[in-house]
């Protein structure tokens, strides 16, 4: 992701650089470009979610982020650009993938691969070289038909639980015009399909994108702005007014809210967004609160970053149980999932 071992804080500062930072501005189908030929870049294909809207679902992860979370779950997604992962515990010493890299990003020491982030362009010529697969690319340049065929596999599937297509991230409002066209693929096919957003985004963006999605799900995590501002690196108001965007144009609504240990964990946070759904934002169906989950150390350090929540504990069982009484306030349904510690 970067050229060497940062920080999650300097990080957020970049991100908080300016109040727009990284909002979608790209074109759309039709405006410029053939739409056949539209690529994005991606780093997962879920099949058979069941997590990411109702019934069973394959959930499309775009890569690249506007925001800068401390608790990230998927730091391979914060980049748009493709990325190195090295698994020390596979790798053997062979240096083949030294020999192999074109530009000389990569040098193997006694303390194990560093890698040039900025001269490394993720030609993925290190991955097939190497041995052991040790060195892993993250994220691939696919383009709308491949990941529809791919999507419309599962068909019957969706059929028959009233499941469908979920497109994620990273920040899918960040590749809009490959959301689109796959959106509409969709929508041909009579797949239902949804959109996964953290709500930083051009509301000119997503308002063309909703015209495509049958539903949508907004991350709302902290209604202070400062702590919104120190903690994911971007402003709270363009989340909230993103919420009443997907509100005044009718889509059902999944709001989710990251539970984490010292950020977002207290009742008085939840009773703000709680009051914010309940006043503001009427298509809500379903609120998740979705428990600290800490086994992601692992990811942060292929990457070479550091997570400032490598030793947080989870979450305890009483205390989630807690927060949807509180999260119930609301009027709309509340589910809380996740794995918890006793108390």
């Amino acid at each position: 992701m970067r050229s060497s071992p940062e920080s999650r804080t300097s990080s957020r500062r970049r991100a908080s650089a300016g109040p727009q930072r990284g909002l979608a501005r790209e074109t759309f189908p039709g405006q410029d470009g053939n739409e056949k030929d539209i690529s994005g870049t991606i780093f997962n294909v879920q099949r058979f979610s069941i997590e990411d809207g109702p019934g069973i679902r394959t959930t499309v992860f775009m890569k690249g982020c506007p925001l800068r979370c401390v608790w990230c779950h998927n730091p391979e997604g914060l980049e748009k650009k493709k990325q190195l992962m090295w698994f020390d515990v596979r790798c053997i010493g062979a240096r083949d993938c030294l020999e192999a890299c074109p530009v000389g990003a990569l040098e193997l020491t006694p303390n194990g691969m560093i890698i040039d982030r900025e001269l490394c362009d993720g030609c993925g010529r290190c991955q097939e070289a190497c041995p052991a697969a040790a060195i892993e690319v993250v994220g691939r340049d696919v383009t709308v038909r491949e990941v529809f065929d791919e999507v419309v596999r599962d068909e019957a599937f969706y059929r028959n639980s009233g499941g469908g297509l979920t497109v994620s991230g990273g920040e899918p409002t960040m590749q809009p015009r490959f959301v689109t066209e796959l959106f509409s693929l969709a929508r041909t096919a009579g797949i239902p399909t949804a959109l996964d957003t953290c709500g930083y985004c051009s509301h000119e963006v997503l308002e063309k994108l909703l015209c495509l999605a049958d539903m949508a799900m907004l991350d709302l995590k902290l209604m202070d702005e400062a702590k919104h501002i120190e903690l994911t690196g971007v402003e709270l108001a363009p989340v909230l007014e993103s919420g009443r965007v997907i509100t005044r144009a009718s889509k059902p609504l999944w709001v989710r809210t990251p539970i984490i240990p010292g950020c977002t964990d207290s009742e008085e946070n939840i009773g703000e967004i709680a009051d914010f759904i309940s006043r503001e934002l009427g298509t809500v169906e379903r609120w998740d609160l979705l428990s600290f989950n800490n086994t992601c150390g692992s990811k942060y350090s292929r990457l070479g970053l550091r997570w400032e929540l490598e030793d947080a504990p989870l979450i305890e069982k009483s205390k989630m149980e807690s927060l949807a009484t509180v999260a119930r306030q609301s009027g709309c349904k509340v589910e809380w999932a996740g794995v918890t510690r006793s108390d």
